[in-house]
């Protein structure tokens, strides 16, 4: 399934923005793990995003957000189930809790990493209890006590911890036995059509290249990854959200507004105003629409686990079948 929306905002013009990364990584001996993303950087990018304009801007790209959070909902829905506490890990303003009923649950518990962007609609109306808590995701343990929780939720959070297997862990650590564990998170060829663009302009006018969208995890690892964790009965499913701009410089600045401009470690803060130019060009010539708009691709990955518990289904022992199969077919 995927979702056309053209977003004519403002007139396209050339310019210079810190979007343009020099990819490194430095490890970190105090937690064995190696630091990918600037989480400082990340969080005053979204820190930034929600307090320019008063929010106008950061409201106004939403768009994703909102759309891969009822997506999400629709699979909650299917899982009739009534928790008390369901956890919003990484909810940013509310995308997901505010779609949550009293007939799914009676609370939700908001934490993100951005206190500005977690506090950012403390006037609107949400139809359950909420609580919200600035924390770190990469530290849930530190705010939930282990078998504490009975569903944890994430909508778009997860690509940019650093130690995903890590803090996948923490949430089934924090779940109490049967919880459930939904998540979204963007796929590994999202915005494919930018990063190839990029790609072809630096090569043209530099004569290298350098990434400029920060590495996500490939989808075929992400069952691996929630049953390394400890996860069971995993539903693991692709979609893709596809969105229509003007030309390359909207997609930009809109990322900008969504919080998602770059924050590798070590990367480069601009990139060359001819080299940007040649990469809008190459963007129309390579994936333009016929109406002049371009497309930008949203991979998601939607993912379901549970605790492990007692009374959970299993599967029969091998060779333990009454009936054989060729008498079936």
């Amino acid at each position: 399934m995927s979702l056309l929306r053209v977003v004519a905002r403002h007139a396209a013009r050339p310019w210079t923005r810190a979007f343009a990364s020099e990819s490194s990584s430095s490890f970190s001996p105090a937690t064995g793990v190696y630091q990918v993303f600037d989480r400082i950087a990340k969080r005053k990018q979204r820190d930034r995003a929600v307090s320019r304009d008063a929010g106008v801007g950061s409201r106004t790209v939403d768009y994703v957000r909102d759309e891969v959070a009822d997506r999400m909902m629709e699979r909650l829905l299917d899982i009739k189930r009534k928790f008390d506490t369901i956890v919003d890990l990484g909810s940013g303003p509310g995308h997901f809790s505010k779609l949550l009923e009293p007939e799914k649950t009676r609370k939700v518990l908001m934490i993100d990493s951005s206190e500005a962007t977690l506090n950012r609609d403390l006037d609107e109306e949400f139809e359950v209890e909420v609580e919200r808590i600035h924390a770190d995701e990469e530290n849930l343990l530190d705010v939930l006590p282990r078998n504490s929780q009975e569903a944890i939720v994430s909508c778009l959070s997860l690509h940019w911890v650093n130690d995903l297997p890590g803090v996948l862990v923490q949430i089934k650590e924090a779940l109490k036995p049967d919880g459930l564990f939904l998540g979204a998170m963007f796929g590994g060829d999202t915005l494919f059509e930018l990063r190839t663009a990029l790609q072809l302009a630096e090569v043209d006018r530099e004569g290298g290249i350098s990434p400029h969208i920060s590495p996500m995890t490939d989808t075929k690892d992400i069952s691996n990854l929630l049953s390394r964790a400890g996860f069971t009965l995993l539903t693991v499913d692709i979609d893709e959200v596809r969105v229509g701009y003007p030309s390359m410089w909207e997609l930009l600045e809109d990322l900008r507004d969504m919080g998602e401009s770059n924050a590798v470690v070590g990367r480069r803060h601009f990139l060359h105003r001819d080299t940007l130019a040649a990469a809008s060009a190459i963007y129309k010539e390579l994936h333009g629409n016929e109406d002049g708009s371009v497309p930008a691709t949203f991979q998601i990955i939607y993912m379901i686990g549970w605790k492990p518990s007692s009374n959970q289904p299993k599967p029969l022992e091998r060779g333990s079948a009454q009936t054989n199969l060729k008498d079936v077919l």
